[in-house]
């Protein structure tokens, strides 16, 4: 579908949007894997998730961002994962395995409610009653690392490292990182703002 235009031959925008959705579960890494596990709440400051191997302002660069040497630090835009229960259940149809847990695929934040998660466009704003604000920095391009723990946690060594990465594509979930310190607490609703978005080509 094209792109309606405005009298300048510019796309028109979408209108922000405002609305509400709920969060099902909080989850943190703080083991020695990526994997995650779950808890009441999470305390969160402008580093990320207080305790959770994420956390940080700072990163090394590593193959997703490979216009950088790896292992340079760059800014943290990564510190929270969130995912839907309705696209880890398309992903597990998919790779036709019976369910596929959050925590299997490192994820702080299971969000119930909306529709296409994983295409939350950048900039989308989430607000939580403990203070708490995150701001989606992208889509989480699934890799063969989940890929392989999910193998561990259904069969001990079934190979689904590549099979993850195509069931998962654009159903992975976001990464965001934090705005505003404070708590996010499971079972609480969550406010959700959606920035304008207008097409942009070359």
């Amino acid at each position: 579908m094209s792109a309606t235009l405005d009298l300048f031959g510019a796309p028109v925008p979408v209108p922000a949007q405002r609305f509400s959705a709920r969060l099902a579960r909080t989850l943190i890494a703080d083991g020695e894997s990526f994997m995650t596990r779950e808890v009441p709440a999470l305390a969160v400051t402008l580093e990320g998730v207080s305790g959770d191997r994420h956390a940080g302002y700072a990163r090394p660069a590593d193959s997703r961002v490979p216009w950088y040497p790896r292992g340079v630090q760059i800014r943290n835009c990564r510190q929270l994962s969130l995912v839907a229960p309705d696209e880890l259940a398309e992903i597990a149809r998919r790779l036709q395995i019976a369910v596929l847990r959050p925590e299997w695929i490192g994820a702080n934040l299971v969000i119930e409610g909306v529709p296409r998660l994983t295409q939350l466009p950048p900039g989308t704003r989430l607000h939580f009653p403990g203070g708490a604000a995150l701001v989606v920095e992208g889509e989480n391009a699934p890799c063969r690392q989940a890929g392989a723990a999910v193998a561990r946690a259904v069969s001990g060594g079934t190979d689904f490292d590549t099979a993850f990465v195509k069931a998962a594509a654009g159903r992975r979930g976001l990464v965001a990182w934090v705005e505003r310190a404070g708590e996010i607490a499971a079972g609480t609703d969550v406010a959700l703002r959606v920035p304008p978005q207008r097409p942009w080509t070359r």
